[in-house]
């Protein structure tokens, strides 16, 4: 394993314990957090995004803050929901985050998972789509946006303005920004079609399919499948691959009665798909380290994503990550990161 981080959810609101009551605590919490696990050599701080709920929903201005007040961290999504998104203006906003962190970035971007609207996409303007999920004009978008942060001319000048006619590219512009792209892939195809597209890849603890086998089993081929469809479409370099993963170190008490029992993996349907979700990890470390080697999809990763319980405040989410970080990822291979984002070999 070279790398791990933590992936946010956002949540907020009151309840039992909750220590993230409004927006601007999961906010501020969310870059407090953030800091404190670069001086502690985490690599990243990744977090979802959901709209018409009480989440993250715009992570552009949160994740300029983080970059700002860091120094090595990688910072990202998991996952931008394409349907929502404006691709051009999404490209100018991808490329001044880029500039900001000096190149820290990792935003990782799909169709996105299902939401509380009813295609609430089309509330935001954009309509027109014959999948009942989005999914079309989420790929298109996706294409539109790869020719603008690669700085392809998309819109024609005015003569008046410029003196000639040519195609003027989306600014600011961020070069190598593409090779912090990810795509959030939740099947084997879509996992073929990111290594098509030339583009790194995040798997979560959720797919949309069941093959019987599972779940590290069912991500490892994924995986596999993913980097030979970037071989097979000849691009450079190795690409990167990230999963996650709920795990929780039971160093005390609390976390025992928080996390005593680890779940097992689950089949059931979601958005209409019969999909595998992945199991919970919680445990003494010692055994977390056992797990964790033979779980073929975290050994076959590059960067592995905690998903941390947001709501239980920032000291106790540092708690998970310095547990995590002291006691079980060394084991695994890890080492405090110094230089700044993981890269492929």
């Amino acid at each position: 394993m070279k790398g791990f981080g933590f992936l946010s959810f956002g949540h907020y609101g009151p309840g039992s314990g909750s220590q993230t009551v409004t927006a601007k605590d999961s906010i501020k919490q969310a870059i407090e957090l953030s800091v404190a696990a670069d001086e502690l050599g985490v690599n990243g701080a990744y977090f979802r995004v959901h709209h018409f709920a009480k989440q993250q929903a715009s992570p552009f201005p949160l994740l300029s803050a983080i970059a700002a007040k860091t120094e090595r961290i990688e910072v990202g999504t998991g996952v931008i929901d394409l349907r929502y998104e404006n691709p051009l203006y999404l490209a100018e906003e991808t490329a001044a985050l880029d500039l900001i962190s000096d190149g820290r970035l990792a935003l990782g971007m799909s169709r996105g998972s299902p939401e509380t609207a009813l295609r609430g996409y089309e509330s935001f303007g954009y309509t027109g789509s014959n999948d009942p999920r989005g999914g079309d004009i989420a790929r298109q978008k996706f294409a539109l946006f790869l020719r603008a942060i690669d700085g392809e001319g998309i819109a024609p000048s005015d003569p008046r303005a410029t003196g000639r006619e040519t195609l003027l590219r989306v600014e600011p512009h961020s070069p190598g920004v593409r090779k912090r792209i990810w795509w959030g892939s939740g099947t084997r195809e879509t996992a073929e079609w990111a290594g098509q597209m030339g583009v790194n890849m995040m798997s979560s603890t959720l797919l949309t399919e069941d093959a019987g086998v599972p779940f590290h089993e069912l991500q490892a081929e994924q995986i596999a499948i993913y980097r030979q469809a970037w071989k097979d479409a000849g691009h450079d370099g190795n690409p990167r691959v990230s999963v996650s993963r709920s795990i929780f170190p039971i160093m005390n008490d609390t976390d025992r009665l928080y996390f005593g029992r680890s779940d097992g993996d689950q089949v059931g349907i979601i958005d209409g798909f019969r999909s595998t979700f992945g199991k919970s990890y919680a445990g003494e470390p010692d055994k977390l380290v056992e797990e964790l080697l033979q779980d073929s999809a975290v050994m076959a990763a590059d960067t592995l994503m905690l998903t941390v319980p947001t709501q239980l405040g920032v000291e106790f989410n540092m708690h998970i990550l310095e547990s995590f970080a002291k006691h079980v990822a060394p084991k695994l291979g890890w080492k405090p990161n110094t230089e700044g984002p993981v890269t492929a070999e």
